[in-house]
């Protein structure tokens, strides 16, 4: 079988690095939103201090275990909600290529909570985690 593989070139590699196209849930039934996705390592946003300190442990727990997981391992107070959105907006500044979400926030645009979750999907387990959103 490793005869047949061939070694990625770097321009295959800066293409894949650039993102993908993404359909995330539209903002309206009848809407549709397009972008540029691409999937952040939480190895590298902890090591550059994307991620503060305060945030390391429930962000473990999120990627780890879902939000589900994490809801229902406590009960959801106000700090944890804020601990989870903060880590929902860090993931999402990562994750959007094009428009960027610096873009997004710049023009008064906030995502819904099921565009953020979207995300947050894509985020851990690329396209293939975005099949249970769509109908």
């Amino acid at each position: 079988m490793s005869e047949n593989l061939k070694v990625t070139s770097i321009e295959e590699l800066k293409k894949v690095a650039l993102g993908e196209l993404v359909e995330l849930p539209g903002f309206t039934k009848d809407s549709s939103f397009v972008a540029r996705l691409k999937r952040p390592s939480m190895l590298a946003m902890t090591k550059s201090g994307k991620i503060p300190n305060e945030l390391l442990v429930e962000a473990n727990k999120l990627f780890v275990s879902g939000t589900a997981a994490v809801a229902t391992q406590n009960q959801m107070d106000e700090k944890m909600m804020n601990d989870l959105f903060s880590i929902l907006e860090i993931i999402c500044q990562e994750s959007f290529v094009e428009p960027s979400y610096k873009e997004l926030r710049e023009a008064g645009i906030e995502l819904t909570d099921e565009q953020q979750m979207f995300v947050f999907a894509y985020a851990q387990r690329g396209v293939e985690a975005l099949k249970s959103f769509r109908q």
